[in-house]
Parts: structure tokens; sequence; C-alpha cells
């Protein structure tokens, strides 16, 4: 079978397309033939080096959809044919950027028939991420107000969905060439990032039925080192914020009163400390199929093109996701 590899560390021309044996799954894993494949980040660190990888060479890729077609001995839970789509390989197992990968079943779940394996693809960390971090962490609640930082990216405009069918108000941030997008997956107000007076506007975004201005209550972040300060200017009492990453790990307040005055509880997260990652994925896969949860593919890469997706999921402005398919 064709999978990409890297055989060191480095930028994405490490990356190629080698000739290897199809895997047999142990006998709690299920081989997957992979249909598509996400493209994240964290993908990258891997093959940069910032995160060791359990081995050499190594086959990057977190997230998988696509269809079983061999299963463990001891698994009861899938069979051949079935559809599935899932996240968490890439880690300690070789990853999903091939055209079958084993797959330990507790990073996967059933697909069905309704949802678009492309989609489904796409999904995984992401979608994944979203739900861990407003439902569990969060505790988003009917009739709050829920920031969304950066609403066109892979988990804000997932994120958007997640609140919006929790009954929230979503106010979300973005470049206004995504405006209108954001709207019709259930955003509220669209702000754009850029403007001067964006925690004027957030809080006015804000405004209980009464008219008065309380702040926002649940607070999804993905820039920690730009926004920490901003997040408590925003907040009402009793808010809770999200932190997903930063694109400096040196993160701190300005003046760290503000949000102690305000009783907010910040909470820093990694999807991979899920204790059972199918729950979310389960719930997420129901919104899927009820059509009140759609993931946006930006565009679509061959295994020959995985370092120039690798280089786009870093450099590039794109809405939604992109993805690989074998």
């Amino acid at each position: 079978m064709r999978a990409v590899r890297f055989h060191d560390h480095g930028g994405p021309d490490v990356l190629g397309v080698d000739e290897v044996d199809r895997p047999e799954p142990t006998s709690e894993e299920v081989l997957v033939e992979i249909h598509t494949a996400g493209v994240n980040p964290v993908d990258t660190y891997f093959r940069e080096g910032s995160y060791e990888p359990f081995t050499l060479p190594m086959t990057p890729g977190i997230d998988v959809a696509g269809e079983v077609v061999a299963v463990g001995e001891d698994v009861e839970e899938f069979e051949d044919g079935d559809r599935v789509y899932g996240t968490g390989i890439g880690r300690s197992h070789q990853g999903s950027y091939a055209e079958y990968a084993t797959v330990p079943v507790e990073y996967l779940v059933g697909l069905p028939d309704g949802v678009d394996a492309t989609e489904a693809g796409a999904a995984g960390v992401v979608a994944a991420t979203a739900w861990r971090a407003l439902v569990d962490h969060a505790g988003l609640e009917p009739g709050e107000t829920c920031l969304i930082h950066g609403g066109s990216g892979g988990v804000g405009h997932v994120a958007i969905q997640v609140a919006a069918a929790a009954g929230a108000h979503v106010v979300t941030t973005a470049s206004p060439d995504y405006h209108d997008r954001l709207a019709d997956l259930g955003a509220d107000v669209v702000l754009d990032y850029s403007r001067e007076d964006l925690a004027d506007a957030v809080r006015g975004a804000a405004t209980d039925r009464a008219g008065a201005t309380e702040g926002v209550d649940v607070i999804l972040d993905h820039r920690l080192d730009d926004y920490l300060q901003f997040d408590a200017e925003v907040a009402a009492t009793g808010a809770r914020v999200v932190g997903i990453g930063e694109n400096d790990p040196q993160v701190g307040f300005e003046h760290d009163g503000v949000a102690r005055s305000k009783d907010v509880s910040y909470q820093f997260m990694s999807m991979f400390n899920t204790p059972d990652l199918r729950v979310a994925l389960r719930r997420l896969a129901y919104l899927m199929d009820e059509g009140e949860l759609t993931v946006d593919v930006a565009r679509e890469y061959d295994l020959d093109e995985a370092g120039e997706a690798q280089r786009a999921v870093l450099e590039d402005s794109f809405f939604g996701k992109l993805v690989l398919a074998p």
C-alpha cells in the first residue's frame, strides 16, 4: 500500500510516499481503508520534532474516516464493511496519511449512512475539541452568551454549531470575508477581529434581555497569548474561559485583577486527556446525521501532496478544514 512517511524531522519536504506492507490489526484493532484523513496542525508537530513520534519512519495523521476491512480477534464493536470515523491515532500508532491504517477500537465510532465520509474525515480532532471545550469543560447552558475566537477555523466553525445546538447566544470573530458563512452556521453576531473597538462590540453583543451589558458567559480561546487579558475584560461575573492553544507559550495577564474581580475560571485543555473520546464522537456523528453540524472542507489533497497540505494548514488562510484523500 501507499503511505506518507517521514524518516527524519524537518520541514514539509521530508514527507514522501513509500510503498509499505499493508498492516495487520492486533486483537483489539481494526484495519480501515482510508477514505479521508484530516490535516491538522498537530500532525506537523510530530514531523517537525516538537512532539516526539513513537518511532521513525512514521506516518502522520490523527483523523480518520473510512471502511473496516479486517477486525482483530477480540473486536466485537465492528465488522467488515462498517463505516467508521475517529481521531487519536498518529501519536502512538502509525497515522492515517495512507491507503490503510490499523486503528484501536477506542479511537473509532460507527458513521451513520447519512454522513459524508469526506466531512467525517475532517471532523475528528476539531469536532471533539469543540465539544469537549464547550460541553465538558465549560458546561455551556441554553441562553448563555458564548464567544468563540476565530470562527472560520477548524475548531471555530464547528464550535459555533455546537454552541448553537446547545441553545447559546453565539458571538464570534473572523475576517469580513467569512461573516455571512458563519451566520449561516448559527452565529448570532459576527465581528471583525481587527476592529479597534472589539471589546466594546463583544460586550454590546452580550447584553441581556433587559438591555444591561452583562458580558460573556463562556469563551473558547485558541490564541491565549493574544486574548488572555481581553477575555477577562469582556467576561461576565463567573465566566468560564477554555484555552485550547496559543502561538507564544509565554502567556500572562497585563492585570489579573480584572479576572479575579469577576471570579473568572480559566481551564486549559487537551483533547488527548479525554477518558473516552467515543462519547463525544458519537454525539457529534448524531449532530452531523441530523444536519445540525457540518464540517466545511476547504481543500482536498492527494497523498503525493501531503507536504503542501501540511504547509498550507500552518500558513494559508482558509475556511474550515483540509483533508487528504488516498
